[in-house]
């Protein structure tokens, strides 16, 4: 499981960074940040598990980020951390469907029970889902197999675009609400089939109705719904990236993804689902083993210049890594795409999400002054973009296996 700390006071955040035994539990600390603003687009870049988060921070504080949670990426299992032993905070955080709340002062012992109480609940859930559709695989004739087969209908070969609305309706009538400004289609492939289906579904179970799944007999469609195109576009991509994690974390194999064109009424859905399978068709006859999230304008850009792109985002990074605000949507702004949009594409192009890369230059950066220069820990800190040298010295030690100083005293003073 991994897990994502979101804290303003940085002695809480060292404290539960440093004295949890992480290297001992099933548990792993994928980042953190001071508020809710820096956190999402980290959120979304390592795709954690879980989120503790404080409730009284500056900019975005917990009770925002739990709803852009609940509403972007509502898969995300939620911790709440407070000082503030009021009711009124409890209740806002019950209905925003958090998982725990928890009081500061919290000792390892009270946050591995949390936790563990967390990852069996996720697990449990995980189990009821794989059951649930092994159940209706044999059935074939519950209400959500119906459900599911209106929501394919929308995308098989004898679909009538003008009949789009008819089919909403009906869905609609049966309490699945589906009716959206704007719509986006995701197809997939994987195997095994059964498998990759179970685990996609509990993701699209807990969208709180802003994603429909339609098995398919090589993957999976799912129809993702939007308030507007820049939102149904970060749905989309988020999910696709969270799909991936599942889909992976079950042992399939062979993952293509297309998603498709943005549509903006119902009875263009299905061209939207066209274009998401003609871009996963492509992907499928590549033989490579990695995994594959491409979308309509990256299908584009490939044939095009793509990595034109890329290494234009390169560079604002170079440029940019010793500002400890440099945050995803500042990069994705400077190349214009979506946040969600450019974590996808970054990675997939790379091979490394945008926090490991941001993470690789500026530790590069460290390891330069720390050979030939005298400085300490924390003006290194300061001129590779960490304002917290107890933070930076935790990165540094985690991807190299030794502290700066253990570094300097190796390295410094050797030819390269």
């Amino acid at each position: 499981m991994k897990v994502f700390l979101v804290d303003d006071e940085i002695v809480i955040r060292e404290g539960i960074r440093e004295s949890f035994p992480w290297e001992e539990t099933p548990y792993t600390l994928v980042g953190e940040a001071p508020d809710g603003e820096m956190a999402l687009p980290m959120i979304r870049d390592t795709n954690p598990d879980i989120v503790i988060t404080d409730i009284k921070m500056p900019f975005m504080d917990g009770l925002e980020l739990c709803r852009t949670l609940r509403m972007q990426m509502p898969w995300i299992s939620i911790v709440v951390l407070s000082g503030y032993d009021e009711f009124e905070y409890a209740r806002q955080c019950i209905n925003l469907g958090v998982r725990e709340y928890l009081l500061k002062p919290i000792n390892s012992a009270d946050l591995k029970e949390v936790l563990d109480r967390v990852s069996n609940q996720i697990n449990e859930e995980r189990k009821q889902l794989a059951h649930a559709s092994s159940l209706r695989a044999r059935m074939g004739s519950d209400e959500k197999f119906l459900k599911e087969k209106l929501v394919g209908s929308l995308f098989s070969d004898e679909a009538i675009e003008e009949e789009a609305n008819a089919v909403l309706t009906q869905l609609s009538s049966m309490g699945c609400p589906v009716p959206s400004p704007f719509y986006v289609v995701i197809d997939a492939a994987f195997s095994p089939t059964a498998t990759g289906q179970e685990a996609i579904a509990f993701l699209t179970e807990s969208g709180n109705g802003s994603a429909h799944v339609s098995p398919g007999r090589v993957g999976t469609r799912v129809l993702v719904l939007g308030e507007t195109g820049e939102d149904a576009e970060e749905k989309a991509y988020s999910l696709a990236s969270s799909m991936v994690q599942e889909l992976e974390r079950a042992g399939c194999e062979g993952i293509r993804i297309g998603i498709g064109e943005i549509a903006d009424a119902p009875e263009k859905i299905l061209h939207s689902f066209k274009s998401a399978r003609h871009i996963r068709h492509l992907l499928t006859e590549r033989e490579e083993d990695s995994t594959f999230i491409l979308g309509v304008r990256e299908m584009k850009e490939v044939t095009d210049d793509m990595p034109s792109v890329i290494n234009e985002a390169k560079l604002f990074m170079a440029q940019n890594y010793s500002n400890p605000n440099l945050m995803l949507p500042d990069v994705a702004a400077a190349i214009n795409m979506s946040k969600s949009r450019f974590s996808t594409v970054f990675s997939q192009y790379t091979g490394q999400t945008f926090t490991e890369y941001l993470i690789h230059l500026r530790l590069s950066k460290a390891k330069e002054l720390l050979k030939t220069t005298n400085y300490k820990n924390s003006q290194i800190a300061d001129e590779t973009g960490y304002n917290d040298s107890h933070y930076f010295s935790y990165i540094f030690k985690k991807n190299t296996g030794m502290t700066p100083s253990e570094y300097r005293a190796q390295y410094q003073n050797q030819p390269e």
